[in-house]
């Protein structure tokens, strides 16, 4: 089936000059359905120079119209994003170039410029550049109100919502390393992350990257902590969107038993990791909402640990990332029922060597961080009491049979990912 969908689309692809426009709008509907079939090596194996090259030339030659090419590489962009490839193909072609000089000569057009083309580009841009995606400023400059106009769109039928979509995706592509000032985005994305809260107008992943691209953003921005936590309540909307995720899947099913819905729902679940990552290590005003937030993290995770390891592993590193976090009291960590788990965890004898090591991560993380705030002058007395607390329940339901687990196996697992960490885990645990 993997050679029969490949040689689909290229026998497809190759036809494509010999059709008008209606009919190469066709055979660009079935590439993209098969592209939308293909995992992650198929569609390596299809997205590659060569495809970008002869594009353009049809493109050059009239043999292929600019809506058909757009129509076709919006989509392999979209696709590639959502499975994460990383190939740097389409940011070295003539193709790339010739697009953004397009988006440059339009915008710079007095009357008559053509916003719908100018925001089909920008996509496909951002779409297949993906992780490597590099533009000069001048053209975040134009790209980012381009897309956020499209964005802003608050109709509730299917072909608006898959716009905004689109337009949503493509702008969370933007890397976290880029800073881009907040008077080209701030305003628009809030008013967008607003009126969803209210009128439920985007979908489930146009909503997951209107927050990625904001959370990316609080990585080279600190001021927008406020907008965050008080404004738009990440804790609260972040938990919920992982709770009814969650609902929409039967995690006793192993993945390949599953139907699309179910995968779409993981993935977006997945998805979320990144925001809620970036939301523990730089936000530090303290709210209430954090404890549910990780008690749901906890949920996902026993939910997902039988059949589902990459969500699980996820879950770990929030954990370790979590405790790392100084905004969060010590006290919080019992309610969430993340030390809870850890104990679970730990009893159980058949853990594999990326288990022990990310749950020896969080427990370290764990314990420089009740050392550090006891030892804080102004609360020192509270937080000792706190840490005691954790301590006792750590040594009462089970903590030495927990440093015995992970000794029993540490010798394999430790030697294959540990990075220069003391290997003696019972040294992690000298609080008090």
């Amino acid at each position: 089936m993997t050679t029969s969908r490949i040689k689909m689309f290229n026998e497809l692809f190759s036809e494509l000059e010999d059709c008008n426009e209606e009919e190469q709008k066709q055979k660009i509907e079935e590439m993209n359905g098969l592209m939308e079939e293909m995992d992650e090596k198929e569609l390596i194996s299809v997205i590659i120079k060569e495809l970008f090259n002869r594009i353009l030339k049809m493109i050059e030659e009239k043999k292929l119209t600019m809506g058909n090419a757009i129509l076709l590489l919006k989509h392999m962009g979209y696709c590639k994003a959502l499975k994460k490839i990383m190939t740097l193909f389409f940011e070295r072609s003539s193709l790339n170039k010739r697009f953004k000089k397009m988006i440059i000569d339009e915008n710079e057009k007095k009357e008559g410029k053509d916003e719908k083309l100018m925001a089909d580009l920008c996509e496909c841009i951002f779409l297949i550049s993906h992780l490597f995606l590099t533009l000069p400023k001048e053209l975040y400059g134009i790209c980012v109100p381009c897309l956020l106009n499209v964005a802003l769109k608050k109709e509730k039928d299917e072909e608006t919502q898959k716009e905004v979509e689109m337009a949503l995706f493509a702008f969370s592509c933007i890397s976290r390393y880029y800073q881009i000032e907040k008077e080209l985005y701030l305003k628009e994305i809030t008013e967008i992350i607003k009126y969803h809260q209210e009128h439920h107008n985007l979908t489930r992943l146009a909503y997951q990257s209107a927050w990625k691209f904001l959370m990316d953003r609080l990585l080279q921005e600190s001021s927008l902590e406020d907008t965050i936590v008080n404004e738009l309540h990440f804790e609260r909307e972040a938990r919920r969107e992982v709770e009814e995720l969650s609902k929409g899947v039967d995690w006793k099913k192993k993945e390949e038993e599953m139907g699309e819905t179910e995968r779409k729902a993981m993935d977006i679940i997945s998805r979320w990791f990144g925001p809620i990552g970036y939301y523990f290590y730089s936000c530090h005003l303290w709210n209430e909402e954090y404890v549910e937030l990780i008690s749901r993290i906890v949920d996902l995770f026993r939910a997902s640990r039988d059949n589902h390891s990459e969500i699980s592993e996820q879950c770990i590193n929030l954990f370790a990332e979590i405790t790392k976090n100084k905004a969060i009291q010590n006290g919080s960590l019992l309610k969430s029922g993340v030390v809870d788990l850890f104990l679970e965890e730990m009893a159980q004898r058949t853990l594999n060597g990326v288990s022990v090591q990310k749950w020896k991560e969080f427990i370290c993380a764990l314990s420089k961080s009740l050392k550090e705030k006891a030892n804080e002058e102004n609360s020192e007395a509270v937080l000792k009491k706190t840490n005691r607390q954790i301590f006792d329940k750590l040594e009462e339901e089970g903590y030495e049979d927990a440093i015995i687990s992970i000794q029993k196996i540490k010798h394999f697992s430790f030697r294959v990912f540990d990075l220069g960490s003391s290997l003696n885990i019972s040294d992690c645990f000298i609080i008090i």
